[in-house]
């Protein structure tokens, strides 16, 4: 079974989808932890991240790998290295929407990525996962949420995450900022913007708590696994 669930930023698609697939026993495919390295690999090594040619070279030749410990807790490795918490700086978050944007970059990473739903069950979450990646997923979602809302879960996930040193990733005005910014580029990028599938099920989480959402979108899986047996 594919499950994609798509949304912006700070809507709650990682925790959501992270739970998923503990519940059920799939692979969690995290695509956007995947242009996080990438936009992370160019700043360490001095990439412009508007130069797409550039980019491109960085992701061909970068190996991202993703580790689960039993509790589901991620690492993620960047070329053997530990790069778990450095993808999450706001740094990365300045420009990843600029990495993310270049076409030459998406393709790829797409092969990578469907890769994983052909081997086995996954819940794959992003922004285009249900409209390029995955077109023919058995289930599609597109959480979304108003930005103040999910500039506060940002700012909690960043707390969550250790990242009480850098005072950008705890203002909620600059954080605001950023995800509004991250949403224009999103949406009005050339290569698969952000958008719902035709056929996506929408979910407005922002009255919605963590457990709430998930057991609707578990609701979704079980009576489409019952519909398979």
């Amino acid at each position: 079974m594919i499950v994609a669930i798509d949304g912006p930023a700070g809507s709650g698609k990682s925790s959501i989808s992270l739970q998923l697939a503990l519940k059920y026993g799939f692979v969690y495919l995290d695509s956007g932890a995947m242009y996080r390295s990438v936009t992370l690999a160019c700043l360490k090594n001095g990439v412009d991240v508007y130069n797409e040619a550039e980019v491109t070279r960085v992701a061909k030749e970068s190996q991202i790998e993703f580790l689960y410990d039993q509790d589901g807790k991620q690492t993620v490795l960047l070329n053997g290295e530990d790069v778990t918490g450095d993808i999450r700086s706001s740094a990365v978050n300045a420009v990843v929407s600029v990495v993310s944007a270049h076409p030459s970059v998406r393709t790829a990473l797409l092969d990578a990525q469907r890769a994983y739903g052909q081997k086995t069950s996954v819940v794959a979450e992003g922004r285009d996962t249900a409209t390029t990646v995955f077109p023919n997923a058995d289930l599609k979602i597109f959480l979304d949420a108003s930005p103040e809302t999910r500039a506060l879960r940002r700012i909690e996930q960043n707390k969550q995450k250790g990242m009480l040193d850098d005072p950008d990733a705890l203002d909620f005005e600059k954080v605001l900022e950023s995800i509004r910014k991250r949403d224009e580029i999103d949406s009005s990028r050339a290569a698969s913007p952000l958008k719902p599938a035709e056929d996506s099920i929408i979910i407005d989480t922002s009255p919605l708590t963590f457990d709430e959402v998930f057991s609707l979108i578990s609701r979704y899986i079980d009576a489409f696994l019952v519909q398979q047996n």
